[in-house]
């Protein structure tokens, strides 16, 4: 992975600076160079060229397992992000994607080819991290994000992963040309939509000023999930103390059951106000039913093998007893 990462970062650089590219536009440009297995930039000089071959040279992606492949690229995004060009981008920190796959994987067991959406895709980092999951099933997803470097970086590192996703450059919270999904991921972008016009159209829009993207995010999924179809939100842990909380609260008690809650360690964010949980929410409809009891747990740091080893127990007995 390291010499993966280090052809990567180094002809990055390489472009950035004889293009006069930012670093993480020269990402993407090094990754469909990678994924086409030649330099596609023509304006680049001759000695450039020879450099950043040589860089590609020793790399053959068909020997590096699909983690080893999204963890090098991410590594450049996550630098590529550092320096500024998208400082409002958090990217969804591995473990808690792996383990999002996992869980996704857990509730379509019995589905061995289904649909997949990530309404807010961003580098593609959650969605590749969920799909490497599933391996034993056949997914059709679809990745969905306003801004367009951070869809070519997604669509790049798909690629790169062989993954086949269908990607639209769009805002996610206008009309989607998607068709409903199995199951929806989403890293939910925490702040407020500017675009109160747009909000009108949502029965979570805010009764005054501008609405939380967050909220819309919630409903917009709902919409795109097909009766029965699971969604899976990495929420703000304080998504239920605003305002704006008792109507989100009647709206997913009308339109779906609440599967689970897990709060991430607290280790991993900047304090408690930054914390998250994961979100887990079953659809209405044909086939759907409440559990018994609602999965509901703080989950040990991801490091803390003997504590996740037990996690993991818990709830595997909850898929046994509750389900």
């Amino acid at each position: 992975m390291e010499k993966l990462f280090t052809a990567l970062n180094e002809s990055s650089e390489q472009l950035a600076e004889e293009l006069q590219l930012s670093y993480i536009e020269a990402v993407a440009e090094t990754g469909e160079n990678l994924f086409h297995g030649d330099v596609l930039q023509d304006e680049l000089s001759e000695l450039a060229k020879k450099k950043v071959k040589k860089l590609y040279a020793d790399i053959q992606l068909d020997t590096y397992e699909l983690e080893e492949i999204r963890k090098a690229f991410q590594l450049c995004v996550l630098k590529g992000l550092k320096e500024g060009a998208h400082p409002n981008h958090q990217m969804t920190p591995d473990s808690v994607g792996i383990f999002v796959g996992y869980l996704v994987q857990r509730f379509m067991s019995n589905k061995p080819s289904f649909s997949l959406l990530d309404p807010a895709v961003g580098t593609g980092n959650l969605l590749t991290a969920v799909l490497n999951q599933l391996k034993d099933h056949k997914v059709e997803s679809s990745g969905v994000d306003v801004d367009d470097l951070l869809i070519q970086l997604s669509y790049i590192n798909a690629n790169l992963q062989k993954h086949p996703v269908q990607f639209y450059n769009q805002d996610s919270l206008q009309n989607l040309f998607v068709d409903p999904a199995d199951a929806v991921i989403c890293d939910l972008p925490v702040g407020y939509y500017p675009n109160d016009e747009g909000a009108s159209a949502f029965s979570l829009k805010a009764d005054e000023g501008h609405s939380y993207a967050h909220h819309l995010f919630i409903e917009q999924s709902m919409n795109h999930a097909k009766p029965g179809g699971y969604l899976f939100f990495i929420i703000p842990n304080q998504l239920f103390s605003s305002k704006e909380a008792p109507k989100l609260n009647a709206f997913i008690k009308e339109q779906a059951y609440i599967q689970g809650l897990l709060q991430l360690p607290l280790s991993m964010f900047q304090g408690e106000q930054h914390a998250k949980s994961i979100f887990i929410l079953q659809k209405k409809g044909e086939g759907a039913a409440p559990p018994k009891q609602a999965m509901l747990a703080d989950l040990p740091k991801f490091s803390n093998f003997e504590g996740m080893q037990a996690m993991m127990k818990q709830i595997n007995e909850w898929f046994e007893k509750s389900r």
